[in-house]
Protein backbone atom coordinates (compact mmCIF):
# COMPACT_ATOMS: atom_id res chain seq x y z
CA UNK A 1 0.00 0.00 0.00
CA UNK A 2 0.85 3.74 -0.66
CA UNK A 3 1.05 6.20 2.47
CA UNK A 4 0.47 10.01 0.64
CA UNK A 5 1.26 13.16 3.11
CA UNK A 6 0.33 16.59 1.27
CA UNK A 7 1.71 19.85 2.82
CA UNK A 8 1.23 23.28 2.27
CA UNK A 9 1.94 26.28 4.23
CA UNK A 10 -2.06 26.90 3.87
CA UNK A 11 -3.21 23.55 5.36
CA UNK A 12 -4.26 23.50 9.35
CA UNK A 13 -2.69 20.11 9.11
CA UNK A 14 -1.36 17.64 6.43
CA UNK A 15 -3.05 15.65 4.61
CA UNK A 16 -2.47 12.11 5.18
CA UNK A 17 -4.02 9.69 2.75
CA UNK A 18 -3.69 5.93 2.22
CA UNK A 19 -5.11 3.29 -0.17
CA UNK A 20 -5.21 0.76 1.74
CA UNK A 21 -8.44 0.53 3.93
CA UNK A 22 -6.29 -1.58 7.16
CA UNK A 23 -8.51 -0.76 9.98
CA UNK A 24 -11.83 0.81 10.80
CA UNK A 25 -10.97 4.43 12.57
CA UNK A 26 -14.70 5.25 13.28
CA UNK A 27 -18.78 4.60 12.52
CA UNK A 28 -20.32 7.72 12.83
CA UNK A 29 -19.02 8.79 10.21
CA UNK A 30 -17.98 5.30 8.56
CA UNK A 31 -13.62 5.32 7.68
CA UNK A 32 -10.70 3.62 7.68
CA UNK A 33 -7.31 4.28 7.42
CA UNK A 34 -4.35 3.26 8.03
CA UNK A 35 -2.08 3.87 11.69
CA UNK A 36 1.28 4.62 10.86
CA UNK A 37 3.98 7.09 12.51
CA UNK A 38 5.79 8.17 9.08
CA UNK A 39 7.19 11.30 8.58
CA UNK A 40 6.26 11.81 12.98
CA UNK A 41 2.33 11.23 12.38
CA UNK A 42 0.56 10.36 15.95
CA UNK A 43 -1.03 6.77 15.05
CA UNK A 44 -3.59 7.58 17.57
CA UNK A 45 -4.75 11.06 16.40
CA UNK A 46 -3.34 11.22 13.06
CA UNK A 47 -4.06 8.24 10.89
CA UNK A 48 -3.94 8.49 6.79
CA UNK A 49 -6.93 8.13 5.75
CA UNK A 50 -8.56 5.80 3.36
CA UNK A 51 -9.16 6.86 -0.23
CA UNK A 52 -10.05 5.25 -3.44
CA UNK A 53 -6.83 5.81 -5.75
CA UNK A 54 -4.64 4.37 -7.61
CA UNK A 55 -0.70 5.44 -7.44
CA UNK A 56 2.12 5.27 -10.01
CA UNK A 57 5.15 5.30 -8.15
CA UNK A 58 8.24 7.15 -9.20
CA UNK A 59 10.05 5.53 -11.54
CA UNK A 60 14.06 4.65 -11.03
CA UNK A 61 15.50 6.11 -14.51
CA UNK A 62 18.60 7.62 -14.37
CA UNK A 63 18.05 10.24 -17.70
CA UNK A 64 14.46 11.41 -15.91
CA UNK A 65 13.29 12.92 -12.48
CA UNK A 66 11.47 11.05 -10.11
CA UNK A 67 8.09 11.40 -10.32
CA UNK A 68 4.80 9.97 -10.02
CA UNK A 69 0.73 10.07 -10.52
CA UNK A 70 -1.91 10.14 -8.12
CA UNK A 71 -5.83 9.34 -9.33
CA UNK A 72 -8.03 9.83 -6.64
CA UNK A 73 -11.72 9.03 -6.86
CA UNK A 74 -13.65 12.64 -7.39
CA UNK A 75 -15.64 11.70 -4.17
CA UNK A 76 -16.75 15.07 -3.26
CA UNK A 77 -16.72 18.67 -4.60
CA UNK A 78 -15.02 19.81 -1.38
CA UNK A 79 -11.89 17.31 -3.01
CA UNK A 80 -12.22 19.90 -6.44
CA UNK A 81 -12.37 22.80 -4.18
CA UNK A 82 -9.60 22.15 -1.96
CA UNK A 83 -6.34 21.42 -5.23
CA UNK A 84 -7.97 24.30 -6.88
CA UNK A 85 -7.50 26.98 -3.87
CA UNK A 86 -3.80 27.07 -4.13
CA UNK A 87 -1.71 28.63 -6.69
CA UNK A 88 1.98 27.50 -5.21
CA UNK A 89 2.85 23.90 -5.60
CA UNK A 90 1.65 21.57 -2.03
CA UNK A 91 4.89 19.22 -1.02
CA UNK A 92 3.73 15.44 -1.14
CA UNK A 93 5.52 12.33 0.31
CA UNK A 94 4.88 8.95 -0.71
CA UNK A 95 5.83 5.72 1.10
CA UNK A 96 5.42 1.91 0.58
CA UNK A 97 4.43 0.00 3.36
CA UNK A 98 2.90 -3.56 3.98
CA UNK A 99 -0.32 -3.60 5.89
CA UNK A 100 0.77 -5.60 8.44
CA UNK A 101 3.81 -3.16 9.09
CA UNK A 102 2.84 0.27 8.38
CA UNK A 103 5.64 1.48 10.33
CA UNK A 104 8.07 -0.33 8.39
CA UNK A 105 8.74 1.71 5.39
CA UNK A 106 9.70 -0.41 2.21
CA UNK A 107 10.86 2.15 -0.33
CA UNK A 108 10.33 6.18 0.07
CA UNK A 109 10.15 9.43 -1.62
CA UNK A 110 9.80 12.70 0.09
CA UNK A 111 9.93 16.55 -1.16
CA UNK A 112 7.75 16.23 -4.09
CA UNK A 113 6.29 18.86 -5.83
CA UNK A 114 2.64 18.91 -7.00
CA UNK A 115 3.10 19.96 -10.70
CA UNK A 116 -0.18 19.72 -12.35
CA UNK A 117 -4.16 18.49 -11.41
CA UNK A 118 -6.11 17.24 -14.11
CA UNK A 119 -9.83 17.09 -12.89
CA UNK A 120 -12.71 15.24 -14.72
CA UNK A 121 -16.10 14.32 -13.34
CA UNK A 122 -14.94 10.56 -12.42
CA UNK A 123 -11.35 11.57 -11.11
CA UNK A 124 -9.12 14.26 -9.77
CA UNK A 125 -4.65 13.21 -11.28
CA UNK A 126 -2.28 14.91 -9.68
CA UNK A 127 0.90 14.78 -11.10
CA UNK A 128 4.15 15.02 -8.81
CA UNK A 129 7.86 15.77 -9.10
CA UNK A 130 10.82 16.82 -7.76
CA UNK A 131 13.38 19.07 -8.99
CA UNK A 132 15.61 18.39 -11.54
CA UNK A 133 18.86 18.08 -10.47
CA UNK A 134 20.25 18.13 -13.72
CA UNK A 135 19.11 22.11 -14.10
CA UNK A 136 21.02 23.43 -11.38
CA UNK A 137 24.44 25.30 -12.77
CA UNK A 138 27.72 23.65 -12.53
CA UNK A 139 30.13 25.10 -11.67
CA UNK A 140 28.65 26.87 -8.75
CA UNK A 141 30.99 29.49 -8.52
CA UNK A 142 34.12 30.04 -8.08
CA UNK A 143 35.94 29.94 -4.62
CA UNK A 144 37.43 33.66 -5.07
CA UNK A 145 38.29 36.49 -2.17
CA UNK A 146 35.07 38.16 -3.16
CA UNK A 147 32.32 35.74 -3.52
CA UNK A 148 34.00 34.15 -0.05
CA UNK A 149 35.85 36.07 1.76
CA UNK A 150 36.80 33.78 4.97
CA UNK A 151 38.04 31.21 2.79
CA UNK A 152 41.05 33.39 2.09
CA UNK A 153 41.82 35.29 5.55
Amino acid sequence: MALILIEHPELEAPIRLSTDNTERLSTDPLMYGTRSSWRGSNPVTEPFLWIIASAVLPGDAEDAPASAQIALENLDAEMVQLVRSFTDPATISLAVVLAETPDLIEAEWTGLQLVSADITAGEIVLSISRDEVELEPFPPGRMTRLNFPGLHA
